[in-house]
């Protein structure tokens, strides 16, 4: 047995060539990563100790999970542990790598001659490698993975589960692209794993996504790059050359923790004509809390008193604050159209339809003067959407909740198909 001043330590689950897995004792279901100072290429070929390097590798790989996480990515990750190590999900890894290009560099050049570095591929390529040191980790085609009839944890590894890995291993990708780029960093390529966790039996991303995960170049700039790759590349192995190295991964271990940081902030004003209308508002306002943004609900009426609603529009154009306007308006809407003519802010039609008359009364809200913008949506969830929509153009972290949650409504779709499958047989 190992133990630490705050966690009792089981049996040793696993060792790769950069970290050890360990059970936790107290905590059934859950597993201690500890990295390691260890750094390899070549599936070791090549292999030294960089001091310092456990701590650089689980501060990236615990700001990159958190970042997803938040962003709604379902991964094995928990919390940071100590400098070195993080506590996890227990997953049975599926022996995969997933691996996502953006930009074609290394090893895609050897097995594709004729393509030029630095072609891109839109949409991403996607390839996958069965993990198999011996063999250098050979290419796997979709069949081949479907054919080894992988079961872990109890979860047969079908045509199901290998979709949701595909669809996820992309999203995951443009998150990570999309943070970086707030850096001025591009994210080239970059190979991800996944688990079965042992208690919730849903495949999840687990493992670690540090410094040997990816390709990063700066400006776009292969001659700046931040990552492994220069540690591979060495000639030759010099105390310098591996000071050199480190000073690359602390770097990205710098600049990872900004990837946290939004870029721009912004709110969401509601405007009601009636607190008659406070629960539809409501509904609003707890949508936007989900991607992030802070939304406010204020009372006024266009038909009513017109010069306050121009003084409550005036004050949120007044302090610079980047700010959507949402007008909930029922019989009549004068709110949305008296704002779409009266402010540069976009401007979202949000009525709340009742069953007598709002077959009619919709009309107010979609036949607008011409010279006026605002858009309509019925459903206030969708209302608070669109909004999310166009604070994602500036900023990264409203976007990645937005790309996430097309993920995870995807993959809720997949599971009611296969489940649906299952019970019709």
């Amino acid at each position: 047995m190992v133990s630490t001043p705050e966690l009792k330590l089981g049996q040793k689950l696993n060792e790769g060539k950069t970290k050890q897995i360990f059970e936790l004792v107290d905590q059934p279901g859950l597993v201690l990563v500890q990295s390691k100072d260890q750094i390899t290429a070549g599936n070791a070929v090549r292999k030294d100790q960089m001091e310092g390097k456990a701590a650089i590798a689980n501060k990236t790989t615990s700001c990159v999970f958190k970042l997803l996480q938040e962003a709604g990515i379902k991964t094995a990750f928990v919390k940071q542990h100590s400098d070195t190590a993080f506590i996890a999900a227990h997953c049975e890894m599926i022996p995969i790598e997933w691996v996502c290009r953006r930009v074609a560099t290394g090893s895609f050049l050897k097995r594709n001659p004729g393509v030029k570095e630095g072609y891109r591929f839109s949409p991403l390529k996607m390839e996958m490698f069965f993990k198999d040191d011996a063999n250098n980790d050979p290419q796997w085609s979709e069949e081949q993975l479907l054919e080894a009839k992988f079961s872990l944890a109890g979860l047969s590894i079908g045509q199901c589960e290998v979709d949701i890995m595909n669809r996820s291993t992309v999203a995951i990708f443009e998150i990570l692209e999309k943070a970086w780029a707030t850096q001025n960093c591009t994210l080239v390529d970059m190979k991800i794993e996944f688990g079965v966790n042992v208690t919730t039996k849903e495949v999840v991303l687990a493992d670690v996504i540090d410094n040997d995960s990816w390709r990063l170049w700066p400006a776009g700039d292969r001659s700046q790059q931040k990552d492994k790759q220069v540690y591979r590349d060495l000639k030759e192995v010099t105390p310098e050359a591996m000071q050199m190295v480190k000073r690359n991964f602390e770097w990205v271990s710098e600049r990872v923790k900004l990837l946290l940081e939004p870029q721009a902030s912004g709110r969401v004003v509601v405007l009601m004509g009636s607190t008659s209308d406070m629960a539809h508002c409501e509904k609003i306002k707890k949508a936007c809390a989900s991607y992030g943004i802070p939304c406010t609900l204020r009372v006024t009426s266009a038909h009513k008193g017109p010069d306050e609603t121009l003084r409550i529009k005036a004050g949120y154009e007044g302090d610079g604050v980047p700010t959507v306007f949402v007008a909930v308006a029922g019989r009549s809407n004068g709110l949305g159209p008296v704002m779409s003519g009266n402010t540069a802010y976009p401007v979202i039609n949000c009525p709340p339809l009742t069953p007598d008359w709002g077959a009619q009364d919709v009309w107010s809200s979609l036949r607008m003067p011409s010279g006026l913008g605002c858009s309509t949506v019925l459903s206030p969830e969708a209302a608070a959407q669109f909004a999310a929509q166009i604070f994602g153009l500036s900023d990264h972290l409203v976007w990645c909740k937005l790309r996430a949650s097309m993920l995870n409504t995807w993959v809720s779709l997949k599971l009611a198909d296969k489940k649906l499958q299952a019970c019709s047989l």
